[in-house]
């Protein structure tokens, strides 16, 4: 039986490689626009030979060394603390029913966008934040707000807690993925026969299979973790902030002579990344080693509750922490008086939210735009790719091992640096004409939407029966027919949960909507960040929550469309 296609075979043909022109070639263009100016040419600011003068300029900037520092700090630990976290989860409560309770809540906490997450960490955690507040005076003597440096301390363990609140949902998401293609249940029961206590059994058989399918992934959170700006604006050191803060800042200065030195620096952000990756990866292999002898050791551990009970409590903490920062801003945006140490507000008001209420609708009207583009045309272009695939898949032309060397390029916009090839990627614009507008604003968010996108819809799309394609086929059908009147309506659910995640992703880009917007195409997001510095806290609490509450409802829509749609079809019903 032929495969079955959607539309033209030469549309299809061409899906992939225009695909990953859209989505690497404004790396490509990115990179090579900020390489260049960092070693001196950029004809437009009056480079027009090669120099190392950038280079000096960056090397004399005082506190270079401590931000690089800091930024590689940051991105190592909290890679660790989030996988370590992860993995200890799993190893004591898979197959449980807690675990199946906290897969359920924190699914959704990935779509809270970074920017809403740290400024909800930092209403918690602030001297003056909720936390304070609700142990003051009673239990600290408190009656105003301590002087402690928090939010904002000089080795980063604040925006070490954001990026933790983050990554954990991310890597627990990865891994159930993992978990459904290393049958975990046999391994572990093959494992629990032979004496291993619970937790021995997972991390002995079923940790080194999964973490051989969530390298890439794990990759990608240590480069964002390492080079993360909007996080770190909200979190992180202010003097010096994190390299990628520092170049954001010279990259925005008025001095365009800055250019060059923000070129280095985000070259150097880059070298960062891979060393950190380099680093990464002698971990991996030294832990592989002792993993291999404590395998083979024969300790069975068949007394861990103790242990389960502690790895209980990083993914119970986190899923406290977000949803208790998310109503805190909700307190704030309707809070009239709130002084400290209340517990509550003492006033209320709805002044806060009518007062801006055209500013939000503007903004949450350009984020949805924008949004909703890129994540259609992520999915359009990933369904037309996994058409491709399926169908030569179906004629032996493309095997396993093929789209198995292609996986990594779905991971290369998260694996470089955003600071290192948006810079360039900017220059790029501004030589096509486009900078500072709606559109290459989607166009940047297509390059990191497109791989979130992909994730999302690749396993349900490879996993679908053909053979209900087949029957229609033998009805009398057409090829095109059945794939949008069987084959796609099939896949509904799926399909909106892509759009939805790509709509997510689009919603917490930063600063791709910085450097492509040029400062003119301003989102929810970009404004949550920018009003961070500011001490207006009702106005943060506003802008924070609606940034949180967009992805929400696109993952509101996603769910409550297919129950819509499929309410009379027993068999497309999810119980």
């Amino acid at each position: 039986m032929p495969p079955v296609r959607a539309g033209g075979s030469r549309a299809l043909a061409l899906a992939p490689a225009l695909t990953l022109a859209l989505m690497l070639g404004p790396l490509a263009a990115g990179l090579g626009g900020t390489l260049l100016p960092a070693f001196g040419y950029l004809p437009a600011l009056g480079g027009e030979g090669f120099s190392l003068a950038p280079w000096r300029a960056l090397f004399a900037e005082p506190g270079l060394a401590r931000a690089a520092q800091v930024s590689a700090f940051v991105g190592i630990v909290s890679t660790l603390i989030s996988l370590a976290a992860v993995m200890a989860f799993c190893a004591a409560w898979q197959g449980t029913r807690a675990f199946s309770l906290l897969q359920r809540v924190v699914s959704p906490l990935l779509s809270v966008p970074h920017a809403a997450t740290a400024l909800a960490l930092a209403f918690l955690i602030a001297p003056s934040g909720w936390l304070a507040r609700m142990v003051s005076p009673w239990a600290t003597g408190w009656t105003r707000p301590p002087d402690l440096l928090i939010v904002h301390d000089e080795a980063g363990l604040a925006l070490v807690g954001g990026l933790v609140l983050k990554e954990i949902p991310f890597l627990f998401l990865m891994t159930l993925a993992a978990l459904n293609q290393v049958d975990a249940d046999a391994r572990v029961r093959l494992a629990r026969t032979l004496g291993y206590g619970r937790m021995a059994a997972w991390l002995k058989a079923v940790f080194p299979a999964v973490y051989a399918q969530i390298r890439l992934p794990v990759y990608a959170v240590l480069a964002y973790a390492m080079s993360v700006v909007d996080m770190a604006i909200i979190l992180g050191p202010t003097n010096p902030p994190t390299l990628s803060v520092l170049v954001l800042r010279w990259a925005n200065d008025p001095d365009l002579a800055l250019r060059f030195q923000a070129a280095a620096g985000a070259i150097a952000q880059l070298l960062i990344v891979l060393g950190g990756l380099a680093l990464w990866r002698l971990l991996e292999m030294g832990i592989a080693r002792a993993g291999l002898r404590a395998a083979t050791g024969g300790a069975r551990m068949t007394h861990d509750g103790w242990g389960r009970g502690i790895a209980l409590l990083p993914v119970a903490a986190i899923v406290a922490a977000v949803i208790a920062g998310l109503a805190s801003l909700a307190l704030w945006s309707a809070a009239r008086v709130w002084r400290f140490p209340d517990a509550l507000p003492t006033r209320w008001t709805a002044a806060n939210w009518t007062d801006n209420a055209a500013r939000a609708g503007e903004l949450i009207a350009t984020s949805a735009g924008i949004a909703a583009l890129a994540a259609l045309i992520a999915l359009v272009l990933t369904v037309a790719c996994l058409e491709r695939e399926t169908g030569r898949t179906h004629t032996g032309s493309l095997g396993a091992e093929r789209l198995s060397r292609a996986l990594p390029l779905l991971y290369a916009p998260l694996i470089v640096p955003q600071i290192a090839f948006l810079f360039g990627l900017q220059v790029f614009f501004v030589r096509i004409g486009i900078d500072g507008t709606a559109g290459a604003v989607v166009w940047a968010h297509l390059v990191f939407v497109l791989p979130y996108a992909f994730l999302a819809m690749a396993d349900p799309y490879r996993a679908y029966d053909p053979r209900y394609v087949r029957t229609a086929l033998c009805l009398g059908v057409s090829g095109r027919a059945a794939f949008w009147r069987v084959k796609l309506p099939m896949l509904l659910r799926p399909l909106l949960v892509a759009f939805a995640v790509g709509f997510a992703i689009s919603v917490g880009q930063y600063l791709p909507t910085v450097f492509a917007g040029a400062g003119r195409v301003p989102t929810v997001t970009t404004e949550a960040v920018a009003l961070a510095a500011s001490a207006d806290r009702r106005l943060i609490g506003i802008f924070a929550l609606l940034q949180a509450v967009l992805p929400f409802a696109g993952f509101a829509l996603a769910t409550a469309i297919p129950a819509l749609a499929f309410r009379s079809r027993r068999g497309l019903q999810v119980r």
